[in-house]
């Protein structure tokens, strides 16, 4: 059944959710604050783990480092276009909605643990990848694999910021769905140095969301995802 990864990864992300919403909420300040932290901390190593790997190559027992103008001139035009388009405006106004029409508008950490937690568990090579192979060969064991790991990211998220991570099943679901629905025009266009290309990136982006997690509010994430787009056309010229 297709689309049947994205449908196991979305339940994932809402039972996590309501597990860390509920024993958030038997926890202090104190120890949320530590939570908060200890996720921002955890993000920012699966960022740079990733980022590592597309940038690292070794050669005759030496470790190189390569791609930096690739990143740069990626993440400029990424964030040029997203500025351009307001996309963070975009997704927090959709924050917004979904705070009121949930009945929780007095929450204020609703809307930056929606967009903290969706950024997290969205962007990245294991969505597309796993909704692609879910898409073509009916194998959703990528998908299944990101679903666990959601699930606990999730958990420790909405336990120190409330309820907004629970509704980051609704990006996962359009977007892998999207890709899913479209894995056969998909597919041969990412090919091996794209797939590399676009984790590292995405990796990149996570980082991005570590930051704001441990340090509060510094970048403007979502107006950086059109990097992603631009690392998979210059891929193609490398």
């Amino acid at each position: 059944m297709p689309g049947l990864g994205t449908i196991i990864n979305a339940v994932a992300i809402i039972i996590g959710g309501l597990l860390g919403h509920f024993f958030g909420k038997i926890l202090n300040e104190r120890v949320q604050d530590s939570l908060i932290k200890a996720s921002g901390v955890s993000v920012l190593f699966l960022g740079i783990a990733g980022a590592l790997e597309g940038m690292l190559r070794v050669e005759d027992g030496h470790v190189l480092s390569g791609k930096a103008v690739f990143i740069v001139v990626s993440l400029s035009l990424g964030a040029l276009v997203g500025e351009l388009l307001n996309i963070e405006g975009q997704f927090e106004r959709f924050g917004e909605w979904l705070k009121k029409k949930t009945g929780n508008s007095k929450d204020n950490n609703f809307v930056s643990g929606f967009l903290t937690a969706s950024f997290t568990v969205c962007i990245g090579a294991m969505a597309i990848i796993g909704s692609i192979e879910d898409g073509i060969n009916h194998n959703y064991s990528i998908l299944f694999t990101k679903a666990l790991l959601d699930l606990i990211i999730i958990m420790v998220m909405a336990s120190s910021l409330g309820k907004g991570p629970i509704f980051s099943f609704i990006p996962v679901a359009i977007f892998q769905g999207f890709v899913t629905i479209l894995a056969r025009i998909i597919e041969p266009l990412l090919n091996a140095n794209a797939i590399s290309m676009l984790s590292m990136v995405g990796s990149i982006l996570i980082f991005c969301v570590g930051i704001n997690l441990v340090w509060d509010k510094k970048i403007r994430v979502a107006s950086l995802l059109p990097s992603v787009l631009f690392a998979v056309i210059f891929s193609y010229f490398m």
